[in-house]
């Protein structure tokens, strides 16, 4: 009799867990709809502003946005605390149907949880924007204008930090290329060894003054925007 109420017991346990797992699996798909609905429809509507930031800023901002939005719509139906780590959740399952692996979805997710908060503990401001907005309005438009003039998140100071970043790569090897090249023809009495350092040395003599040469012209760009920026 004991052994029949006790299977009975854990029956109802697991029917109960069962049913937990299948509504907060319906909750996050429909956040998930929710975040998508929002995203088509915000990005169409900044579509004609034409923001030029770096790829990395602009893709982390509009995913902490949405993090603000699933956070809002969890609550909305019903999940009260739990409802900012079901945002989070909700996001690592997007990002997989949207075919990230899941370890790749995962390393993401944790770095907008490190994102999403400030030093201060406070939300960052897309997360905040995100969770006090409503459809139609133009909210993440708003977090974008807020660093328009910021010029660490600026797609031209972006492309320039691209190009320096090749440049210093392919001129390296190409250096690097020629010395090999030049001591292996007139001087075949080097070893290998010595031959290949050679190479590596002339690529760090290129490599070093193109280097401190672009954190100059960063300091710089950085301090005549904050000049820039300051008001009189």
């Amino acid at each position: 009799m004991k052994d029949t109420q006790t299977d009975s017991n854990t029956s109802l346990a697991d029917a109960s867990s069962s049913s937990l797992a299948s509504a907060d699996m319906s909750t996050m798909d429909a956040c998930i709809e929710h975040a998508k609905e929002i995203k088509a429809t915000q990005l169409g509507l900044i579509k004609s502003k034409q923001y030029d930031f770096a790829p990395e800023f602009r893709d982390m901002t509009v995913q902490l946005y949405l993090l603000g939005v699933m956070w809002k719509f969890a609550e909305t139906l019903g999940n009260g605390r739990e409802a900012r780590e079901l945002a989070f959740t909700a996001m690592k399952t997007m990002f997989e149907q949207e075919g990230l692996r899941p370890k790749s979805a995962a390393k993401r997710v944790e770095f907008l949880r490190k994102m999403s908060k400030l030093e201060d503990n406070h939300d960052a401001l897309a997360v905040i924007v995100g969770y006090q907005s409503v459809p139609g309005d133009n909210s993440l438009a708003e977090v974008f204008d807020h660093y328009v003039d910021d010029m660490q998140v600026s797609g031209a100071f972006w492309r320039l930090y691209d190009r320096g970043r090749k440049i210093m790569l392919y001129g390296g090897l190409l250096v690097a290329f020629v010395v090999i090249w030049f001591i292996t023809l007139f001087m075949p009495g080097n070893s290998v060894i010595a031959t290949l350092a050679a190479g590596l040395i002339a690529a760090a003599l290129y490599v070093i003054p193109v280097f401190l040469i672009g954190i100059f012209m960063y300091r710089s760009r950085i301090k005549k925007s904050k000049a820039g920026n300051q008001p009189e």
